[in-house]
């Protein structure tokens, strides 16, 4: 028997006994409303929640303001955010000093319900077929009390590893914040690995994107020319050529170079278009010609690339579109980019002995080859490995209906994630 084979047979033993624990604790997470929407954010009930949990094991855990972000000076922190009251969650079981470090890290924040008719209330938490329904179970409250179930573990037992072992919970992760876990690094603490508890579908993600939102403005016509003579100037028609410039441009980087880890995705670096606005559906809107319209598109950028060259080539295009085209000659598309600078991706080499000890300890736990791979999405990993030299990876949960109705996580993985996450700190920190 090797030792990630042991370490995972020790892993299940020590958390056998909190399974029912671990499932009130998703539940009870999903039922705290911690939605974020810029520039405020409601996280203090959810980690209130994961303190108690940690409480009722005997753990201590220390929470701490993230507004010193306002003072920091980092290139990172953005200005369209309010940090009052929003605090991150950390606990610690220092190690003998003899082994590597490691850091759990996780965002209470989910995004709003949307409109679109969930089953039943998305603060639910119910529990039906195996799995947790509610908003954030999948995105990640599932994958956040797998984590903190392993400090319980080790805590119940009286488990010392040689390396220190940390999990954090942090703020502002979604809509392209990252003020929780910037803050987190500046502060502390710091470790030798990173493991991010995204749902992954049990799979071991070594890569992931960057990201730009830019809303496309254009503005035309004047109010008070209606109901005249005078033709009515829209840009109703016209953008609908502005779409077809977007889809050029989505054709354009299928085509660009993938690298390792976006190697087999068929769409390596998507431009997608997120919402179209000009006039509303909604019954108090007067029949009316738009008089603007914007186009709110997503970017996506591989770790290889340069986020601001791809920008500024993107932009310049468009530029030369409007100059080609009658009515955007005179009235040209305005460029607003929502997040000042883009996320950037990151990539861990396959290699790495942080990738290669995660790896076998999560084949060990599951009892089969884990599936390598990049994720889909941008995440706060570039913060951890790009700006302060800790290798990150993600691992989560199976789920499904992140930022749409009826999201939940499946209770079975949210337990076998616990026992990856324990089986590798017990390899990596021993």
């Amino acid at each position: 028997m090797n030792s990630s084979t042991s370490s995972a047979l020790a892993a299940k033993k020590l958390l056998a006994p909190l399974e029912a624990d671990v499932i009130r604790c998703v539940q009870s997470l999903v039922q705290a409303d911690t939605v974020a929407i810029p520039p405020d954010g409601k996280e203090p009930t959810g980690q209130e929640v994961l303190r108690s949990f940690l409480y009722s094991f005997g753990l201590e855990s220390e929470s701490y303001a993230t507004e010193f972000l306002r003072d920091s000076g980092h290139r990172l922190v953005r200005k369209n955010r309010n940090y009052k009251g929003r605090s991150n969650l950390v606990a610690t079981i220092s190690g003998s000093g003899r082994g590597r470090s490691l850091l759990f890290n996780g965002h209470m924040d989910t995004v709003p319900t949307g409109r679109d008719r969930w089953s039943e209330s998305p603060w639910s938490g119910a529990v039906r077929n195996g799995r947790v329904y509610g908003r954030g179970s999948f995105d990640m409250k599932g994958g956040l009390a797998a984590q903190f179930a392993v400090l319980c573990a080790m805590k119940r037992a009286g488990l010392r590893l040689g390396g220190d072992l940390s999990c954090e919970s942090v703020v502002d992760e979604e809509w392209g914040g990252g003020g929780g876990t910037l803050a987190a690094r500046l502060r502390g603490p710091h470790a030798d690995a990173c493991v991010i508890a995204e749902g992954t579908q049990e799979e071991l993600a070594l890569a992931t994107r960057g990201g730009a939102f830019i809303d496309l403005l254009c503005e035309a016509g004047d109010a008070e020319r209606y109901f005249s003579t005078g033709e009515v100037v829209s840009p109703g028609t016209a953008v609908g050529r502005l779409l077809g410039w977007v889809e050029d441009w989505r054709l354009r980087r299928r085509q660009t170079p993938r690298g390792e880890a976006y190697r087999d995705f068929p769409d390596p670096a998507p431009v997608q278009i997120l919402a179209i606005e000009a006039n509303t559906l909604d019954p108090e809107e007067p029949f009316r010609v738009p008089l603007s319209s914007t186009v709110r598109i997503y970017l996506q950028f591989l770790p290889h690339e340069d986020a601001a060259q791809v920008l500024a080539e993107v932009r310049a295009s468009l530029v030369e579109f409007c100059a080609r085209d009658l009515f955007f000659r005179t009235y040209p598309v305005q460029w607003h980019p929502l997040l000042d600078p883009p996320l950037e991706g990151h990539e861990l080499s396959p290699d790495h002995p942080w990738s290669r000890c995660f790896a076998a300890s999560a084949s060990a736990s599951l009892e089969r080859e884990v599936h390598v791979t990049a994720a889909p999405y941008p995440c706060d990993a570039f913060i951890v490995q790009r700006e302060f030299g800790i290798p990150a990876l993600l691992f989560g949960p199976r789920g499904g209906g992140a930022h749409n109705a009826d999201e939940y996580v499946q209770i079975a993985s949210v337990l076998k994630s616990a026992e990856v996450f324990l089986t590798t700190a017990l390899e990596w920190c021993a």
